[in-house]
Protein backbone atom coordinates (compact mmCIF):
# COMPACT_ATOMS: atom_id res chain seq x y z
CA UNK A 1 0.00 0.00 0.00
CA UNK A 2 2.74 2.81 0.70
CA UNK A 3 4.38 1.98 -2.68
CA UNK A 4 1.71 3.86 -4.25
CA UNK A 5 1.77 6.51 -1.83
CA UNK A 6 3.22 10.09 -3.47
CA UNK A 7 6.64 9.90 -3.11
CA UNK A 8 6.44 13.08 -0.80
CA UNK A 9 4.00 11.22 1.49
CA UNK A 10 6.35 8.20 1.39
CA UNK A 11 9.45 10.33 2.58
CA UNK A 12 7.34 12.07 5.09
CA UNK A 13 6.58 8.76 6.69
CA UNK A 14 10.29 7.69 6.19
CA UNK A 15 11.34 10.74 8.53
CA UNK A 16 8.38 10.63 10.77
CA UNK A 17 10.20 7.33 11.97
CA UNK A 18 13.57 8.41 12.54
CA UNK A 19 13.01 11.77 14.20
CA UNK A 20 13.75 12.77 17.66
CA UNK A 21 13.49 15.65 20.33
CA UNK A 22 15.79 18.24 19.72
CA UNK A 23 16.66 17.27 16.13
CA UNK A 24 18.36 19.93 14.19
CA UNK A 25 16.29 21.04 11.20
CA UNK A 26 20.00 20.90 8.82
CA UNK A 27 19.50 17.11 9.72
CA UNK A 28 16.28 16.75 8.72
CA UNK A 29 16.92 18.30 5.15
CA UNK A 30 19.65 15.91 4.70
CA UNK A 31 17.72 13.06 5.51
CA UNK A 32 14.76 14.26 3.03
CA UNK A 33 17.67 14.89 -0.01
CA UNK A 34 18.78 10.91 0.86
CA UNK A 35 15.53 9.82 0.75
CA UNK A 36 14.54 12.21 -2.47
CA UNK A 37 17.90 11.26 -4.74
CA UNK A 38 16.57 7.56 -4.48
CA UNK A 39 13.17 8.32 -5.66
CA UNK A 40 14.19 11.03 -8.19
CA UNK A 41 17.97 10.35 -9.20
CA UNK A 42 18.13 14.14 -11.06
CA UNK A 43 18.16 15.48 -7.60
CA UNK A 44 21.79 14.14 -7.10
CA UNK A 45 22.66 16.77 -9.83
CA UNK A 46 21.19 19.68 -8.10
CA UNK A 47 21.44 21.82 -4.73
CA UNK A 48 18.83 23.53 -3.38
CA UNK A 49 17.29 26.52 -5.42
CA UNK A 50 17.35 28.84 -2.79
CA UNK A 51 21.10 28.36 -1.70
CA UNK A 52 21.96 28.35 -5.71
CA UNK A 53 20.28 31.67 -6.44
CA UNK A 54 22.34 33.32 -3.52
CA UNK A 55 25.64 31.58 -5.25
CA UNK A 56 25.38 34.14 -8.05
CA UNK A 57 27.04 37.16 -8.31
CA UNK A 58 24.60 40.70 -7.54
CA UNK A 59 25.98 42.28 -10.20
CA UNK A 60 25.44 41.69 -13.02
CA UNK A 61 24.54 37.96 -13.00
CA UNK A 62 21.43 37.86 -10.47
CA UNK A 63 20.43 41.57 -12.25
CA UNK A 64 20.62 39.13 -15.37
CA UNK A 65 18.85 36.35 -14.18
CA UNK A 66 15.81 38.51 -13.01
CA UNK A 67 15.87 40.48 -16.56
CA UNK A 68 15.62 36.81 -18.24
CA UNK A 69 12.82 35.76 -16.03
CA UNK A 70 10.64 38.83 -16.24
CA UNK A 71 11.25 38.24 -20.23
CA UNK A 72 10.24 34.60 -20.03
CA UNK A 73 6.95 35.63 -18.54
CA UNK A 74 5.55 38.07 -21.00
CA UNK A 75 7.52 41.64 -19.80
CA UNK A 76 9.53 43.38 -22.41
CA UNK A 77 12.60 44.09 -20.21
CA UNK A 78 15.02 47.36 -20.88
CA UNK A 79 17.79 46.46 -18.68
CA UNK A 80 20.07 49.22 -17.10
CA UNK A 81 18.43 52.38 -17.14
CA UNK A 82 19.42 55.54 -16.12
CA UNK A 83 16.35 57.40 -15.80
CA UNK A 84 15.87 61.71 -14.87
CA UNK A 85 13.67 62.33 -11.63
CA UNK A 86 12.78 66.06 -10.59
CA UNK A 87 15.91 66.15 -8.87
CA UNK A 88 18.37 63.27 -9.62
CA UNK A 89 19.18 60.93 -11.95
CA UNK A 90 18.30 57.35 -10.82
CA UNK A 91 20.10 54.39 -12.00
CA UNK A 92 17.31 51.48 -11.99
CA UNK A 93 17.98 47.93 -12.97
CA UNK A 94 15.49 47.55 -15.56
CA UNK A 95 12.63 49.34 -17.42
CA UNK A 96 9.69 46.44 -17.50
CA UNK A 97 6.20 46.57 -19.84
CA UNK A 98 3.43 44.03 -19.23
CA UNK A 99 -0.21 44.51 -20.31
CA UNK A 100 0.10 48.12 -21.06
CA UNK A 101 1.85 49.25 -17.83
CA UNK A 102 5.15 50.53 -17.02
CA UNK A 103 7.41 49.56 -13.83
CA UNK A 104 10.70 50.52 -12.63
CA UNK A 105 12.65 47.32 -11.14
CA UNK A 106 14.90 46.88 -8.29
CA UNK A 107 16.55 43.98 -7.59
CA UNK A 108 17.95 42.91 -4.63
CA UNK A 109 20.57 40.19 -3.92
CA UNK A 110 21.81 38.67 -0.60
CA UNK A 111 24.36 36.00 -0.26
CA UNK A 112 22.77 35.06 2.75
CA UNK A 113 19.33 33.59 1.89
CA UNK A 114 17.87 33.62 5.47
CA UNK A 115 18.78 37.61 5.46
CA UNK A 116 14.91 39.25 4.79
CA UNK A 117 15.59 42.42 2.42
CA UNK A 118 14.81 45.56 4.22
CA UNK A 119 12.50 48.61 4.83
CA UNK A 120 14.69 50.81 3.40
CA UNK A 121 14.34 49.01 -0.33
CA UNK A 122 10.72 48.85 0.04
CA UNK A 123 11.70 53.07 0.78
CA UNK A 124 14.16 54.12 -1.96
CA UNK A 125 12.28 52.35 -4.39
CA UNK A 126 8.94 54.60 -3.66
CA UNK A 127 11.63 57.58 -3.69
CA UNK A 128 12.71 56.78 -7.40
CA UNK A 129 9.07 55.87 -8.19
CA UNK A 130 7.91 59.62 -7.27
CA UNK A 131 10.79 61.61 -7.94
CA UNK A 132 10.60 60.10 -11.91
CA UNK A 133 7.07 60.82 -11.95
CA UNK A 134 7.32 63.92 -10.62
CA UNK A 135 9.82 64.99 -13.33
CA UNK A 136 7.31 63.05 -15.93
CA UNK A 137 4.71 65.57 -14.99
CA UNK A 138 6.84 68.46 -15.75
CA UNK A 139 8.13 67.29 -18.73
CA UNK A 140 11.39 66.52 -17.98
CA UNK A 141 11.45 62.68 -18.80
CA UNK A 142 8.99 60.80 -21.30
CA UNK A 143 8.71 57.91 -19.20
CA UNK A 144 5.64 56.89 -17.54
CA UNK A 145 5.92 54.90 -14.62
CA UNK A 146 2.84 53.05 -13.56
CA UNK A 147 4.49 51.22 -10.40
CA UNK A 148 7.65 50.00 -8.54
CA UNK A 149 8.38 46.23 -8.61
CA UNK A 150 10.71 44.68 -6.42
CA UNK A 151 12.30 41.52 -6.90
CA UNK A 152 14.97 39.62 -4.20
CA UNK A 153 15.95 36.39 -3.70
CA UNK A 154 15.25 36.57 -0.08
CA UNK A 155 11.42 36.94 2.01
CA UNK A 156 10.62 41.10 2.26
CA UNK A 157 10.99 41.52 6.13
CA UNK A 158 7.30 41.79 7.55
CA UNK A 159 7.78 45.66 7.84
CA UNK A 160 9.06 46.19 4.25
CA UNK A 161 5.82 44.01 3.16
CA UNK A 162 3.74 46.33 5.20
CA UNK A 163 5.04 49.14 3.65
CA UNK A 164 5.52 47.96 0.18
CA UNK A 165 1.60 47.35 0.30
CA UNK A 166 0.59 50.29 1.80
CA UNK A 167 2.64 51.93 -1.14
CA UNK A 168 1.25 50.12 -4.12
CA UNK A 169 4.96 48.73 -4.56
CA UNK A 170 4.44 45.28 -6.03
CA UNK A 171 7.37 42.50 -5.08
CA UNK A 172 8.56 39.18 -5.98
CA UNK A 173 10.86 37.35 -3.50
CA UNK A 174 11.21 33.95 -1.89
CA UNK A 175 7.51 32.72 -1.03
CA UNK A 176 5.53 35.58 -1.87
CA UNK A 177 3.19 36.40 -3.15
CA UNK A 178 1.31 33.83 -3.23
CA UNK A 179 1.08 31.74 -6.39
CA UNK A 180 3.52 34.06 -8.41
CA UNK A 181 6.78 33.86 -6.04
CA UNK A 182 10.37 33.82 -6.97
CA UNK A 183 10.50 29.96 -7.19
CA UNK A 184 7.31 29.30 -9.09
CA UNK A 185 8.21 31.81 -11.53
CA UNK A 186 11.35 29.65 -11.82
CA UNK A 187 9.91 26.38 -12.06
CA UNK A 188 7.14 27.25 -14.56
CA UNK A 189 9.44 27.79 -16.72
CA UNK A 190 12.62 25.82 -15.78
CA UNK A 191 14.80 29.07 -15.43
CA UNK A 192 17.04 26.88 -13.57
CA UNK A 193 20.82 29.49 -12.80
CA UNK A 194 23.84 27.62 -13.49
CA UNK A 195 24.61 27.34 -9.63
CA UNK A 196 21.75 24.80 -9.46
CA UNK A 197 24.25 22.23 -10.78
CA UNK A 198 25.92 20.35 -8.07
CA UNK A 199 30.32 20.56 -7.68
CA UNK A 200 29.97 23.63 -10.05
CA UNK A 201 32.98 25.25 -8.78
CA UNK A 202 33.08 29.16 -8.67
CA UNK A 203 35.95 29.54 -11.63
CA UNK A 204 33.60 27.24 -14.05
CA UNK A 205 30.90 29.24 -13.02
CA UNK A 206 32.66 32.58 -13.01
CA UNK A 207 33.96 31.76 -17.17
CA UNK A 208 30.23 30.24 -17.95
CA UNK A 209 29.08 33.77 -16.29
CA UNK A 210 31.46 36.10 -18.19
CA UNK A 211 29.99 34.70 -21.45
CA UNK A 212 26.71 35.54 -20.69
CA UNK A 213 25.56 31.73 -19.51
CA UNK A 214 23.53 32.26 -16.46
CA UNK A 215 21.12 29.69 -16.51
CA UNK A 216 21.11 25.70 -17.61
CA UNK A 217 18.77 26.55 -20.47
CA UNK A 218 21.71 28.55 -22.04
CA UNK A 219 23.95 25.81 -21.70
CA UNK A 220 22.57 23.42 -23.56
CA UNK A 221 21.30 26.02 -26.59
CA UNK A 222 24.82 26.73 -26.84
CA UNK A 223 26.96 25.11 -29.44
CA UNK A 224 29.75 23.44 -27.65
CA UNK A 225 32.42 24.15 -30.04
CA UNK A 226 31.81 27.57 -29.59
CA UNK A 227 31.53 27.16 -25.97
CA UNK A 228 34.54 25.45 -25.23
CA UNK A 229 36.22 27.91 -27.47
CA UNK A 230 35.02 31.00 -25.60
CA UNK A 231 35.15 29.53 -21.79
CA UNK A 232 38.57 27.78 -22.25
CA UNK A 233 36.64 24.76 -20.15
CA UNK A 234 37.54 21.47 -21.18
CA UNK A 235 36.06 19.58 -23.42
CA UNK A 236 35.42 16.47 -20.71
CA UNK A 237 34.24 19.02 -17.96
CA UNK A 238 32.05 20.68 -20.47
CA UNK A 239 30.17 17.72 -21.85
CA UNK A 240 29.79 16.35 -17.85
CA UNK A 241 28.42 19.74 -16.96
CA UNK A 242 25.98 20.21 -19.86
CA UNK A 243 24.77 16.66 -19.77
CA UNK A 244 23.57 16.95 -16.10
CA UNK A 245 21.90 20.68 -17.17
CA UNK A 246 19.83 18.62 -20.01
CA UNK A 247 19.27 16.27 -17.10
CA UNK A 248 18.00 18.16 -14.68
CA UNK A 249 15.56 20.24 -17.73
CA UNK A 250 14.32 17.32 -18.80
CA UNK A 251 13.30 16.31 -14.95
CA UNK A 252 14.47 12.17 -15.27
Amino acid sequence: MGATLPVAELIAEEIETRIYAGIETKKILQMIFKRLRKHKPVIRHQIDLRKALSLLNPAPDFERFIQLLLSEHGYEVTPNQIVRGKCVEHEVDAVARKNGKTCIVEVKHHFKYHTPTSLDVSRISRAVFEDVTEAYELGLNNLKIDYALIVCNTKLSEHAKRYADCRGIRHIGWSSPPNHDLQTMIEEKKLYPITFLKGLNAETRNKLAHNGIILLKQLTEKNPTALRRQTGISKEKLGSIVGKARTILSGN
